[in-house]
């Protein structure tokens, strides 16, 4: 991928920020956890949209038997990174 690559964006993880392209299954699962406990009613109903993202990328990991994102197909990652807001739609979040 290009040097504006998905792979390559920080993400927050428990601990930190690290490259989308080095998170694993346990990470994805995590974010949607925590997401999902964030999910109420009215402007927070959104959250859960993104939580099942996250649960959804983890079972695509999962059946692709990818350690990490980045042992996915490009245009997975690239699908996955624009639903979880790793890549802001647009290209910005300004």
């Amino acid at each position: 991928m290009s040097a504006g690559d998905p792979l390559d964006r920080p993400v927050y993880a428990t601990g930190g920020y690290k490259p989308f392209g080095d998170f694993t299954i346990a990470d994805a699962e995590a974010i949607s956890r925590e997401l999902t406990a964030a999910t109420g009613w009215g402007p927070t109903a959104r959250v859960a949209v993104v939580a099942r993202g996250w649960s959804e990328l983890a079972a695509t990991m999962t059946a692709a038997r990818a350690a990490t994102v980045a042992d996915l197909d490009a245009k997975e990652v690239i699908a996955f990174a624009r639903r979880l807001w790793v890549v802001p739609p647009d290209g910005t979040l300004l």
